[in-house]
């Protein structure tokens, strides 16, 4: 099965500029590894030293995060969308951002 992966713009560093790339895969794990395969400088923006899904990066098949899907076991028929959307955080205050910040 092939599947496109939207690639988030802080990781696309690691895929050549490319936005989108195709993966092949009968799960979403398996099209995670064949597109670190294509990118092997992706694999340790995706994955921990267990080779684990990072807890930070969330993948999306569709609309459906894969959490509650069956996780990287999640199956791939073909023609889906998977989005890679890592959680972002951070920010300050007031005067902790030069008066840039939120209004108190």
């Amino acid at each position: 099965m092939s599947a496109t992966v939207r690639i988030p713009t802080p990781l696309r560093s690691y895929t050549d500029g490319q936005s989108t790339a195709e993966a092949e895969g009968a799960t979403v794990g398996e099209a995670l590894d064949d597109l670190a395969e294509q990118y092997p400088d992706l694999r340790g923006q995706l994955y921990d030293d267990d080779d684990q899904l990072r807890s930070f990066v969330n993948v999306y098949v569709g609309d459906e995060d894969i959490r509650h899907t069956g996780g990287p076991d999640t199956p791939l028929s073909g023609d889906e969308e998977v989005s890679i959307v890592p959680s972002v955080a951070g920010g300050c205050r007031g005067r902790e951002c030069g008066g840039m910040g939120v209004r108190e």
